[in-house]
Order: C-alpha cells, then sequence, then structure tokens
C-alpha cells in the first residue's frame, strides 16, 4: 500500500472513529425514550461484551485468566464502562446531546488534575498548567452559574462525573493492565462482560421496571451498544497500534463538534453561542495540556504488539 494510500485509509478510519464515537450521546438520548439509564447501561455493556467475546473466539484468542488480573479488570470495567456509561445515560435524561459530548471532553483536564493529587504531574509546564485552568474555566463557561437558566443541574454534574471517572480508569488500567501479555480484545472483552456483571448486579435500583420500547429505542440501542461500543472500542486501539496516539488523539477533539451537530441537525437540539464558546475554550485548554510532551496513559494495546501511549481525553476505550 503506498504512503498516500495509507495515509487516506487511516483517515477515513479517524473519520469513522469520530462519526461513531461521537455520535455516542445522539443514540443513548434516543434509547433513553424507552428505556431507563440503567437499561441502556446494561444493553449497551451487553451487546459490547457479546460481540468483543464473538471476536476473541473468531481470532483465536481466549478471555484473560487468573483471579488478579480479574480483579484489575472489575475495577477498570467499573470506572471506565459501568460508571461513566450509568452517569451518562442518568445526565441525559435532562441534559442534550450536544452539551453531553462538550461535557465529556473535559476528561483530559481530570487526567491531569488527578496526576497532580497523585503526584505524578510534578513539575507541571506553565503553558499545560493554564491550558488546565482554561480548560476549567470553559467548564465554567458553559455552566453559567451566574444564570438561572444555565446548565447547571444534577445532569450536567452527572456527566461531568462521567468524564472524571474516566481519568480515574485511564490512571487505573495504566497501572495495572499495561504489559500484562495480553492482547487487547481480550482485555476489552473481558472488562465488558464484568461491566455487564456490575450493571447487572444494580438492575434492582431501577433497570427492573417493565418497558415497551418501540423499533427505533431497540434499533438505537443496538447501535449503541454494538457500533459505539464495541467496534469503536477495538478501532481506537487499532488506530493507536498502526499510527500512534496523535492519531487517535485528534478524534478527541472531533467528539464534541460530532456531538454538537447531530444533536442540532437530527435531534433539532438549540445550542446557543455561550456553549459554543465555552467548548472552544475547553478544547483551547485540552490542547494546551498536551503540550510539552504531555504524559499520556497506557492501556494494554491490540494484538499483544507494541504499547503505544493512550491520549487521555479521548473518552474512554468506549466513550461516553
Amino acid at each position: 500500500m503506498s504512503s498516500s494510500t495509507w495515509r487516506l485509509w487511516g483517515g477515513v478510519r479517524v473519520a469513522v472513529l469520530a462519526l461513531l464515537w461521537g455520535s455516542t450521546f445522539l443514540w443513548t438520548e434516543l434509547a433513553l425514550r424507552g428505556l431507563s439509564p440503567l437499561q441502556v447501561t446494561f444493553v449497551r455493556c451487553t451487546l459490547g461484551a457479546l460481540v468483543l467475546t464473538v471476536a476473541c473466539c473468531a481470532t483465536g484468542r481466549s478471555l484473560p485468566r487468573g483471579a488478579r488480573i480479574w480483579r484489575h479488570i472489575a475495577v477498570a470495567a467499573f470506572f471506565c464502562n459501568a460508571l461513566p456509561f450509568a452517569l451518562f445515560s442518568l445526565g441525559q435524561q435532562t441534559v442534550d446531546s450536544g452539551l453531553a459530548g462538550v461535557l465529556n471532553s473535559t476528561t483530559p483536564l481530570w487526567s491531569v488534575a488527578l496526576g497532580l493529587v497523585l503526584g505524578s504531574e510534578r513539575g507541571l509546564h506553565p503553558v499545560r498548567l493554564t491550558g488546565l485552568l482554561l480548560g476549567f474555566a470553559g467548564t465554567i463557561v458553559i455552566f453559567a452559574p451566574w444564570r438561572t437558566a444555565g446548565a447547571v443541574g444534577w445532569g450536567a454534574l452527572a456527566i461531568l462525573g462521567a468524564a472524571a471517572s474516566y481519568a480515574v480508569a485511564f490512571t487505573y488500567m495504566g497501572r495495572t493492565l499495561v504489559r500484562k501479555g495480553t492482547p487487547t480484545v481480550s482485555l476489552s472483552a473481558a472488562q465488558l462482560v464484568a461491566a455487564s456483571g456490575l450493571t447487572a448486579l444494580a438492575m434492582p435500583a431501577g433497570g427492573l421496571e417493565p418497558i415497551d420500547p418501540g423499533p427505533g429505542v431497540l434499533a438505537a440501542a443496538v447501535v449503541l451498544g454494538v457500533l459505539c461500543t464495541a467496534i469503536t472500542f477495538h478501532l481506537t486501539y487499532r488506530i493507536i497500534n498502526d499510527e500512534g496516539a496523535t492519531s487517535a488523539a485528534v478524534v478527541g477533539y472531533l467528539l464534541p463538534v460530532v456531538s454538537v451537530l447531530l444533536g442540532v441537525v437530527v435531534l433539532g437540539e438549540d445550542f446557543g453561542g455561550r456553549v459554543v464558546l465555552g467548548m472552544a475554550v475547553v478544547l483551547v485548554g485540552v490542547a494546551m495540556t498536551r503540550a510539552n510532551g504531555t504524559p499520556v496513559v497506557r492501556p494494554a494495546v491490540p494484538h499483544g504488539s507494541r504499547s503505544p501511549s493512550v491520549p487521555s481525553g479521548c473518552g474512554g476505550p468506549a466513550a461516553g
């Protein structure tokens, strides 16, 4: 394959990933029209686990073995899948899909802040510190606490909590599931299997009510689980493995743009200038935090190959 063809193919993959990942918030919004937040979370985790488990079998791989690695997988599944998926579903009951995508883009800001707390971020460069402060300033602009009709509310806070949960997950995965010799497809499948189990345990708290979803709701749930969870999970790491973290990082900047456009065009959401300004400030802040050799998290990589960095702020292996 020529270099120009390879670049074109790489661009197509990034575009497809951005579209699938950024549309997560749209499909969540549609699925919530007939399912409860916990039901959406359970269906998403279960379908994703099923697809990736089948992929494991098809490629001759198996799920990880050993109590120790499964304990790490369970913790990662909670912070990277079960908790944020549920928080996004809960939050999107009152928050538009476009705004949810914007708030999700704060994940790398939480990653840097967590690094400062844990001591892994030492001697923070002034540019990156400015980016961190600028990013959170953009979040404040979006929330507009000075306005009685601002975005502040439990829904927006839940989504912000989901973004912070991803940051915790990346840090934990980078310390416990990296370079363990287990192929990414196996870890990914195991992680979603664990997330399905954790979500199933929570179902009595709000996921057992009768449902009567129409075909549109069911279709949205299937797309959310198969395309926006399983496929994006795998495709992200393929891009990282083949092209490096920089190419994958581009997706993180495209997510809020895709979510906003889909929300406006498909759902007719109202997206004011204040939120657009806040989104721009957040993205500039995120870009600044990645300056000067930003340390990034290293989850395991696909096919048991080398371990390139995963850009914090992609929203997690199965974003949003």
